[in-house]
């Protein structure tokens, strides 16, 4: 295919306006040098040489070990989670009985001008690139932009395939746009000593979750019990995957064990709402605030399924297998974000039509929480020589998380009035489910959550009930990816006033 001239255009004026408008990104750039047990810091943002651009904060920090009278760099890089950090410039605190000191400050590459307490033997202690790691940096984001270009057409030409009426399979299209990706495994082992629990979050099956600190931080702590290990081992085994960072994902510190063969520990990023369903339960949201929740949740799964390879690394397709309003988190800034793997499959041979000799190599299918299981899934019914229906599994569950979150939009409800959170089948089989009450509603009735009848009457009440009822739908092969469903949000955002007026308008026919 021969691409016109302005597609070749249009990517390169859009990197150099993407350059010369960095600090409007929000991005963070901090001097990066880590000895070699703080490997950790590596992951917390793109290294260039001797800076380092963050992924989850504006914060850069600087450690030094006091030997023999004298700093000594520990650790110059990008704070590992977003705190407080008042300070412009990198005024240090001494720590460990004046043994080490501590600076945390939001500017760029602040954390390479320290500035000593007063009575240190030095007074300051300045940070700067060698020509060697200059001259790195300068041809690591000459062959950035270079990738960059690449991935903008491929992803271009990608979108303009349709087949069938539908739009076409979104997992190819989605690795050609994550080369843009610069991402790692995560980390593993982390100094368990240094945990501090201090409040109980949650208590599920499996595990407990506390809120706590880490290295001065809050985090979140999920807690198994020794005998638990095996769900333990498989949540971790996803969270380690190559490339499995994204912000539609919980994003995974570390792992480690109490000492003397007590629990297994898993260290998480501080979600501020809590579950989806608490948050639900809490707070009725408005169009735009519905819209941002559902669309980050399909952009998180999407990018579960996605299969990802660059360079050497390689992040195969992820069922997620326990989609539910408890297992997914909504952060401070009003996304949603996916946790808890302990059921999931990591689909290491996928293929979109046979799995390796047709055999089962997938284990149970009956897995998750029972109200959120196909109807597929309550039948027994999995095709396991085809991978994928596992992952259609996930589109149903994703489907009743969308009506969820909609059931409670104040903008699609007349008078801002809107029902109780409900869990999906609780109007119709009350607040207790068995498998055979589900089977028979699901399965053999063919029914679903209600919908709204006066949703149909706007254009976007349309896509709403579509997106539902194809994401819902009995057959797993007819059922959107949840790129598909990502896709079909963003087309609803760029016009969410006018949208709203339109669902206002709607209503005010209704009731007359």
């Amino acid at each position: 295919m021969i691409l016109p001239t302005w597609l070749l255009v249009f990517p390169l004026e859009f990197l150099f306006i993407r350059i010369s408008s960095q600090s409007s990104a929000q991005k963070r750039t901090c001097a990066f040098q880590v000895s070699g047990k703080n490997k950790i810091y590596s992951t917390f943002g793109n290294v260039s040489g001797s800076t380092q651009l963050c992924e989850n904060t504006l914060c850069c920090v600087g450690y030094y070990i006091i030997t023999d009278g004298q700093p000594e760099i520990d650790v110059l890089a990008c704070d590992f989670a977003e705190r407080s950090c008042p300070h412009v410039t990198c005024k240090a605190q001494t720590r460990f009985k004046g043994h080490a000191i501590k600076c945390v400050c939001n500017t760029d590459l602040c954390n390479s001008n320290i500035t000593l307490p007063p009575g240190s033997e030095v007074s300051q202690l300045n940070y700067s690139s060698s020509g060697d790691d200059t001259r790195i940096s300068t041809m690591t984001v000459a062959g950035a932009l270079l990738v960059l270009v690449l991935c903008f057409v491929i992803v271009f030409a990608k979108r303009q395939n349709r087949f069938n009426g539908k739009e076409e399979s979104q997992l190819n299209y989605y690795v050609a746009a994550q080369l843009c990706s610069f991402q790692t495994a995560q980390p593993s082992k982390i100094d368990v000593s240094s945990i501090e629990l201090q409040q109980l979050v949650a208590n599920g099956n499996f595990a407990t979750v506390w809120k706590g600190r880490y290295q001065e931080t809050v985090v979140a702590v999920k807690v198994f019990p020794a005998s638990k290990k095996h769900i333990f081992t498989a949540e971790k085994e996803v969270y380690e995957l190559p490339l499995m960072k994204h912000t539609g994902v919980v994003h995974f510190l570390g792992s480690g064990r109490k000492p003397n063969g007590g629990s297994w520990l898993i260290v998480l990023q501080f979600a501020e709402y809590g579950s989806l369903r608490s948050f639900l339960s809490k707070n009725p949201s408005n169009w735009k605030s519905s819209l941002k929740l559902c669309q980050s949740l399909s952009q998180g799964l999407s990018y579960l399924h996605s299969d990802l390879r660059r360079h050497d690394a390689h992040k195969p397709p992820v069922a997620h297998r326990d989609l539910s309003s408890s297992n997914v988190l909504v952060k401070a800034d009003g996304t949603c974000t996916l946790c808890d793997f302990g059921y999931s499959t990591i689909l290491h041979s996928l293929s979109r039509h046979h799995g390796k000799n047709g055999t089962n190599m997938l284990g149970p299918t009956q897995r998750g929480t029972l109200r959120y299981m196909s109807p597929e899934i309550l039948e027994g019914s999995v095709n396991l020589t085809n991978s994928s229906y596992l992952m259609q599994g996930d589109i149903y569950a994703l489907a009743l998380l969308l009506w969820e979150i909609w059931m409670r939009c104040i903008d699609l409800f007349e008078g801002g009035i809107v029902p109780r959170h409900l869990l999906p089948y609780e109007s119709e089989l009350g607040s207790t489910v068995t498998k055979e009450s589900l089977t028979l509603h699901v399965c053999h009735k063919d029914c679903r959550p209600s919908i709204p009848p006066h949703w149909g009457l706007s254009p976007q009440g349309s896509v709403l009930r579509e997106v539902l009822t194809e994401c819902w739908d009995c057959d797993p092969d007819a059922r959107l990816t949840a790129q598909c469903v990502a896709d079909r949000l963003l087309s609803l955002q760029a016009g969410c006033h006018k949208h709203v007026n339109h669902l206002h308008a709607s209503l005010s026919v209704t009731s007359v």
